[in-house]
């Protein structure tokens, strides 16, 4: 026996979801608040997605693969420069939208620390890569670097959380920006 067919769909409850535990993080995303956000009743969301941790799973692995192909989309630019400046640049302004809570979801929930390391490896792979292209000194150490521009990104989260603007990150970005080009080979050969 199959069972009734599902009532609602599935992808549209999965945003809803995203979308909550992005505003209230997992410990602040009840089953109630799920269920109204979601448009769904409890027995619904467990036939559908298990238990919470299932449902936050998918949605979170949804999230950070939107997330993520950003990123990827950014370090595929010519020079570590621009990949940077656009990184910094889609944070402002994703991150203070006005469709979507403020902040990030990847940065700020503490489950989710193996994509912040996915992220910052990314970020490091990019620096390398700017390294190697001539763009950043070799005395930069990437492995920090990167680690400084996740930092960044997880300031820029909290203060948009905070009620910060998209002027106010983009500020954030532009200081960012400044140490970037501090290691840059262009700041090398100035000097």
């Amino acid at each position: 026996m199959a069972g009734r067919p599902r009532s609602f769909d599935r992808d549209a409850a999965l945003l809803a979801a995203v979308e909550e535990f992005w505003r209230s993080g997992y410990d602040g995303s009840s089953i109630a608040r799920l269920t109204a956000a979601m448009g769904i009743t409890a027995p619904s969301l467990y036939a559908a997605f298990g238990d919470k941790q299932h449902l936050f799973d998918e949605a979170s692995a949804l999230y950070f693969d939107r997330a993520i192909a950003a990123v990827d989309d950014a370090t595929a630019l010519p020079t570590v420069e621009q990949a940077i400046a656009r990184i910094l640049d889609h944070t402002a302004h994703a991150h203070t939208g006005p469709t979507t809570p403020p902040g990030c979801l990847m940065l700020t929930e503490p489950r989710l620390g193996a994509q912040r390391e996915t992220l910052r490896a990314r970020l490091q792979d990019r620096l390398d890569q700017g390294i190697r292209d001539g763009d950043l000194a070799a005395t930069v150490n990437s492995d920090q670097f990167a680690e400084f521009l996740v930092a960044v990104l997880r300031g820029m989260s909290g203060c948009a959380r905070d009620g910060g603007s998209t002027q106010d990150l983009l500020n954030i970005a532009d200081t960012a920006m400044t140490a970037l080009r501090a290691v840059s080979t262009a700041a090398e050969k100035s000097a």
